[in-house]
């Protein structure tokens, strides 16, 4: 066996990306331990068999009850708080890499490392995400709540290649057929559309919610729609109501059931509020004249300025257009490449907007963090 500084436990899911990280770190003289979680669907019979022909030690950790306790069902809750959510920013600090951390210690492994195509970076003794250098598969957007904890022992092999690499380079070491496999789900558990699932896996949404109303920004009723859990910020299609005119969902209001159409330029924003934020370095973030923000996964940065509010959260003000802030989602910070810290979007209401000269003033009615009323 070799050193433990030198035993690394990679997530191991059998797909193409985390076949390629066990070869490169075996490469780099890495003893590699497989860890596969078994969250959803069938056994994980194939990373079972993809370490046996590597000849690596290989576990598996049964987490499906709390996997579907924690992270399936505040998937559906947020949907009926009408926000949006994003499973995989929730995954990765409370499942995934805490598992891979326990087992790690467990299992006498220094580091951890996944398939994620992302960079590390040290600055001022803190360890920072850097984005991928795939821009098309950058996933530094989903790692924002990790700790300089976990960061300090994680190994992220595919930050520097592309897809197209990964599959050559997969191809060069013999796995052919694992290079021509199909990308995987953005979301492991869910298979289509999302309203399919929260029908089958929350059915009584239809009873305890039901129909309610689209209306306009003025109040004024348009038709009937299926319950606001099926509606996201910022859709168009799906809605089934003719208007004569495209129209975008701008609002959503649980309490009352109602949709807010309107057109694409009511959409449009200068300002949000974020909430429970995890910033590496307060005084480098607040301080940065070059700050970009993404607002949704595959969003171009924007760049922004943020101040902290009394009541602890966020207040971001855009500096190039943004759109459809949709809250549940995250907003995550970059100087850069680097990610310098992230937050969940919070409900708009009750916000008003007042520039004078260079300062910015907040005028609101306290309204709850989580409020998702229009």
């Amino acid at each position: 066996m070799n050193s433990p500084d030198k035993r690394v436990l990679v997530g191991m899911s059998g797909g193409i990306d985390s076949t390629a990280t066990c070869l490169m770190l075996k490469e780099q003289g890495y003893e590699i331990v497989g860890l596969t979680m078994w969250v959803w669907g069938d056994e994980p019979v194939e990373a079972r068999q993809l370490a046996g022909s590597m000849g690596i030690e290989h576990h598996v950790a049964d987490e499906r009850e709390a996997f579907r306790k924690v992270i399936v069902q505040n998937f559906i809750d947020e949907y009926c708080q009408g926000r949006t959510p994003n499973p995989c920013v929730m995954c990765n600090p409370t499942f995934k890499f805490r598992i891979l951390t326990e087992w790690a210690d467990k299992l006498g492994c220094a580091f951890i490392s996944t398939g994620h195509y992302s960079r590390l970076e040290e600055k001022n003794g803190k360890i920072y995400i850097v984005a991928g250098d795939d821009d098309k598969k950058d996933q530094s957007y989903f790692l924002w709540r990790l700790g300089q904890d976990v960061l300090r022992r994680c190994i992220f092999p595919l930050g520097t290649y592309t897809k197209l690499q990964v599959r050559e380079y997969l191809r060069e070491k013999g796995y052919q057929l694992k290079a021509e496999e199909g990308e995987s789900m953005e979301v492991c558990f869910i298979k289509g559309d999302y309203r399919d699932f929260l029908r089958e896996h929350s059915p009584e949404i239809d009873s305890a919610i039901g129909p309610g109303w689209f209306v306009s920004s003025e109040g004024v009723k348009l038709g009937e729609h299926k319950g606001f859990p099926y509606y996201t910020i910022g859709q168009r299609k799906g809605l089934e109501i003719a208007l004569g005119k495209p129209a975008y969902v701008l609002k959503i209001n649980p309490q009352k059931n109602t949709v807010m159409l309107g057109d694409a330029e009511q959409l449009r924003t200068e300002y949000m509020l974020t909430e429970q934020d995890n910033l590496i370095d307060e005084q480098e973030f607040f301080s940065a004249s070059d700050l970009t923000v993404r607002i949704r996964y595959r969003s171009k940065p924007i760049p922004c300025t943020v101040k902290r509010l009394e009541d602890g959260r966020l207040f971001v003000h855009f500096l190039s257009e943004a759109s459809a802030i949709a809250p549940g989602q995250s907003a995550v910070f970059y100087i850069g490449r680097r990610v310098v810290g992230g937050s969940f979007i919070a409900s708009q209401r009750g916000i008003g907007l007042v520039i004078s000269e260079n300062e910015y003033c907040l005028l609101y009615t306290s309204p709850s963090p989580r409020d998702g009323a229009t």
